[in-house]
């Protein structure tokens, strides 16, 4: 396939449903061949593969826990064996919020689950990726318009993982630099399961209604974005954490 990430080899964490999977598409049509790990979404990561498959590229998805050091480093093996040798691209989307808790209804096990989830994951993944990449590799984590207001109620310990990632990605840019960029995406309201699950109508109603774009984001727009830093037409950008949330959150 031809395009701007030809010849490029991509890691796609959390690539089943949503944005992971809309990234791990928009990377496979940009022309990077794409390594797309899921958790559960089984059905939603192998048509992806089918898709990318069917337009003339290609791809393979796995299953794996991405807060297990062995299911990553299995994960970056195979990437290894069956895409080329290399790594050139990691988008880290695994993450989630879990559940909404207090303070008062947390206890330690949810906070120590959801850090692992969200910024401990993406530490285990970039680890393992970069002994297989080279000058010119793009790391790029999944932040959120959480980790820069404290997100809503209950999501306090979602927001502090994230705001780790947003961190981390600031340090490793600096660590990994001039070799190897690092960017992560703050996304707002955006279409997905996570806001089916844990985001009332009448609130993502409100949201998009005081929003200046007048909607919520779609995975492809997540997508678009993380293709672009992905790319060498992102080259001078290195340890920002870019905000993607129709005009709802000014940084």
């Amino acid at each position: 396939m031809s395009g701007n990430l030809a010849g490029k080899v991509a890691v796609v964490t959390g690539g089943g449903r949503d944005i992971g999977r809309a990234c791990a598409l928009k990377l496979a049509a940009c022309g990077a061949a794409v390594a797309i790990n899921y958790h559960s979404s089984s059905d939603g990561a192998e048509s992806a593969v089918s898709e990318i498959e069917a337009a003339g590229g290609q791809a393979f998805a796995m299953q794996g826990d991405m807060t297990s050091g062995g299911d990553v480093s299995v994960l970056v093996e195979k990437t290894v064996q069956q895409l080329g040798g290399k790594i050139d691209i990691l988008v880290h989307v695994t993450g989630g919020l879990v559940a909404r808790k207090t303070l008062a209804e947390m206890d330690v096990d949810h906070w120590d689950y959801v850090m692992a989830l969200n910024a401990t994951s993406f530490m285990r993944t970039t680890q393992a990726v970069l002994p297989h990449m080279k000058n010119g590799g793009s790391i790029v984590g999944l932040a959120s318009q959480a980790g820069r207001d404290g997100g809503g109620p209950g999501a306090s310990a979602y927001a502090a993982s994230k705001g780790a990632v947003m961190t981390f990605t600031r340090g490793l840019a600096k660590e990994l630099g001039p070799d190897i960029r690092v960017n992560s995406i703050c996304p707002g309201m955006i279409d997905t399961d996570f806001h089916n699950t844990f985001t009332k109508p009448e609130v993502r109603t409100h949201v998009a209604n005081v929003t200046p774009l007048k909607r919520e984001g779609s995975s492809e727009d997540v997508a678009n974005l993380a293709a672009y830093l992905a790319s060498d037409e992102a080259a001078f950008i290195t340890g920002a954490n870019i905000d993607i949330n129709g005009g709802m959150l000014f940084s």
